[in-house]
């Protein structure tokens, strides 16, 4: 009766248990639809801002008075000594090998850096990764931990403007970015990019038959202008991505492990049944045989 009772107090133990991972499943995949409409527009922004820059450069390279353009965002400093290396993972759990990932790829970067004998800050966005760079004995300089499932631009856009005053103004050679990058719904891969410098205007998608022809514009009030408030937007536009990226494939980490995770737990309770079933039907057969051993000792 023992094993029967233990048997029983285990599956109902799992019942529970497969319910509160169906509910994470089922909410992991509201928000993993709300996400990717995020992200999925952020895309299509970046790619155009970039191209539009890439024009915008072509025409100032055609131009006669113009013989180039510069922008600080643009130059790379020499010698490359100091940098920042932003880490986005989770403030949660649950969402199987999502922050293991990205941090393998930063602690890659880490002893990369480290063996260039370049001094850099490390500033992580998320519980998770805070934790484990602490538990690593890894100095933090910055942390963020308001970064939900939806990530807001003017947060964004704070530790952007900061990094463009930093760069600017030659406190940092680099910046570098480690995150899982949204590819597609079932493609996700955990990188490290260099957001800065931004490299040459002229960076962006390969060119077709249709943006092969030189384009016509008219600026107002000059391409030099234009350029000086589009290549800040284009950087806060990629940096934004980034987090949009890491909310919609932690999302899809956490659907996945948690359907996993109910599965799992739907196996466990069938063989439970079983196990309980044969303890029962044992003990039932057991209690027979006494009763009917018992009506015999009696005759």
């Amino acid at each position: 009766m023992a094993k029967a009772r233990a048997i029983l107090k285990r599956l109902k133990a799992v019942r529970n248990i497969r319910k509160i991972t169906r509910t994470m499943e089922l909410i992991a995949t509201a928000r993993f639809k709300k996400a990717m409409d995020r992200a999925s527009e952020a895309s299509a922004y970046t790619r155009k801002i970039s191209e539009l820059v890439a024009d915008l450069s072509q025409s100032l390279r055609n131009a006669q008075s113009d013989q180039g353009f510069s922008h600080p965002l643009l130059e790379v400093h020499t010698p490359r000594q100091n940098g920042v290396l932003l880490i986005l993972t989770s403030n949660r759990g649950l969402c199987g090998g999502y922050n293991a990932g990205v941090m393998k790829q930063a602690m890659q970067r880490i002893r990369d850096r480290r063996a260039e004998e370049q001094t850099f800050r490390v500033e992580v966005s998320g519980k998770r990764g805070i934790n484990f760079l602490r538990y690593q004995q890894q100095p933090i300089d910055e942390t963020f931990t308001q970064f939900e499932d939806r990530p807001a631009f003017a947060d964004v856009n704070l530790i952007a403007d900061r990094y463009i005053e930093l760069y600017c103004s030659r406190q940092i050679d680099w910046l570098d970015v480690a995150y899982m990058q949204f590819e597609s719904a079932s493609r996700q891969k955990a990188v490290v990019e260099t957001l800065l410098p931004l490299g040459t205007v002229t960076d962006g998608p390969a060119e077709t038959e249709a943006t092969a022809a030189p384009l016509q514009y008219e600026f107002l009030p000059s391409p030099r202008a234009i350029l000086e408030e589009i290549l800040p937007a284009a950087f806060k536009a990629r940096l934004f991505k980034c987090f949009l990226d890491a909310a919609v494939s932690e999302q899809i980490f956490r659907m996945v492990a948690m359907k996993g995770a109910t599965e799992n737990a739907g196996d466990m309770i069938s063989n439970l049944s079983r196990q309980y079933n044969r303890a029962r039907q044992a003990q039932i057969t057991a209690e027979l045989s006494e009763i009917i051993g018992g009506a015999d000792a009696l005759k």
